[in-house]
């Protein structure tokens, strides 16, 4: 994947992720170079940020950190398998109390 090609796929789901941050009420901050954090009622975060040497997405949460690597048209986790919508929807859910849905 060429470094335009990923910088397109991130941008993508950034404008993606806020729309649906938005949507779900929940509060977020998008800084300049791919780093979105969403901050919980309890102080928790979740941070989703670009690695662009790796061509990566990575993923903090009170879970774990998480690699997300462009693959058959998804994101997925270069452990685990699991898509990152879902994955991210399911770490927020449990940081916020509530059912968020990401990605929908």
């Amino acid at each position: 994947m060429t470094e335009s090609e990923y910088l397109g796929l991130t941008e993508e789901l950034f404008r993606g992720l806020e729309q649906d941050l938005e949507a779900a009420d929940l509060d977020y901050e998008l800084a300049p170079g791919g780093i979105l954090e969403v901050e919980f009622d309890d102080g928790s975060k979740i941070v989703v940020n670009r690695q662009m040497p790796m061509r990566e997405v990575w993923v903090a949460a009170k879970s774990g950190g998480f690699h997300y690597r462009w693959q058959d048209g998804r994101w997925v986790d270069t452990r685990s398998g699991d898509e990152l919508y879902a994955a991210l929807s399911g770490m927020a859910s449990g940081q916020a109390g509530r059912t968020v849905t990401l990605g929908a």
